[in-house]
């Protein structure tokens, strides 16, 4: 059988279009566009544990999260718009914006500009809002209460968010990066300072400099003429850092100053301190460092506007929420 000029054309351009797409597919570059679940646990572990250490969320249910809502970081909103935790818009989100279909049509949804921004926002998000408030009792160990009380919070609208959190954190054994930040976290005031001997004092070459604790948060004293770069670089901390432990702004002058955290303070206050009667002309921040607790919890904890001052003789609360 004869075949004509053009089906030999025809059939020239399938096998060539054909061979073009296989030649794509098998790309290197193509297929490290997608990332296996390993890949990101590998790729995001350490955020997920310095969220831990500062905010008191398990790295584990941070992981399962961005594991469950970004497809491993595959999805449309975590690839082009950095969105890792599926968080919306929200009243009070002022960044940018983009809209996806998700339970209604055209939702607003953050943007962010790297996906660290995700995960800080991520941690800014669940540590801010009251109604996540209990689950901050929770060991850092209690994948499974996070888990359910996330659900029960109203994070997501699956029925079976909580098992899907689940079943992830043990497929992968991601509870082996709570373990060790949780057994720190319980240890009460007394026990740290019981080991900060000699030997455990933080040397660094060109400044010698004692390392305590209070809350169970390290902090040093102050000497004249420190300041956030100095110390930073003493102990290799970035720029941020300090600032934000120590709730001052980044230019703040440390002269009035006798202490400063090197790490975040606690959510609450130690158990043997569960409220504070105000000194005259005392304020909210020489009070949060006074008992090693995050001035915006304080805040919550007492019902009071952020910026606002406590009135001589007036009894606060450090370790729960005054019931209005």
């Amino acid at each position: 059988m004869q075949i004509s000029y053009f089906t030999m054309q025809k059939r020239f351009f399938i096998i060539t279009l054909n061979l073009v797409l296989l030649m794509i597919l098998a790309s290197p570059d193509l297929q490290a566009q997608r990332i296996t679940r390993q890949q990101y646990i590998e790729k995001y572990s350490d955020w997920a544990i310095e969220n831990m250490k500062e905010t008191g969320i398990p790295a584990s249910i941070t992981l399962a999260q961005g594991i469950l809502e970004s497809a491993s970081g595959n999805s449309k909103l975590a690839k082009e718009d950095n969105n890792h935790f599926g968080i919306k818009c929200h009243t009070d989100w002022k960044g940018e914006r983009v809209y996806h279909h998700d339970d209604a049509r055209n939702e607003c949804f953050r943007k962010y500009k790297t996906p660290f921004e995700s995960f800080k926002d991520h941690a800014e998000f669940l540590t801010s809002r009251e109604r996540y408030s209990s689950l901050f009792e929770l060991a850092t160990t209690d994948y499974k209460g996070w888990a359910h009380g996330l659900r029960k919070a109203g994070y997501a609208t699956n029925p079976q968010y909580a098992q899907l959190l689940i079943r992830i954190i043990e497929d992968e054994e991601l509870y082996r990066f709570d373990r060790d930040i949780s057994e720190k976290a319980r240890k009460s005031n007394r026990e740290l300072q019981r080991q900060s001997s000699s030997s455990d004092l933080v040397i660094n070459p060109y400044d010698t400099r004692e390392v305590k604790y209070n809350n169970g948060v390290k902090y040093i004293e102050l000497k004249e003429g420190d300041s956030f770069k100095s110390i930073s670089d003493i102990f290799s901390l970035k720029a941020w850092e300090l600032p934000h432990y120590n709730d001052l702004p980044a230019n703040a002058s440390l002269d009035k100053y006798s202490i400063l955290y090197i790490e975040a303070k606690r959510r609450n206050a130690h158990p043997d301190h569960k409220t504070h009667v105000v000194k005259n002309g005392e304020t909210m921040h020489e009070i949060s460092q006074q008992y090693g607790v995050r001035l915006k919890r304080l805040y919550y904890f007492n019902n009071m506007e952020e910026g606002s001052q406590p009135e001589n003789g007036e009894r606060l609360n450090l370790r729960k929420r005054l019931r209005q």
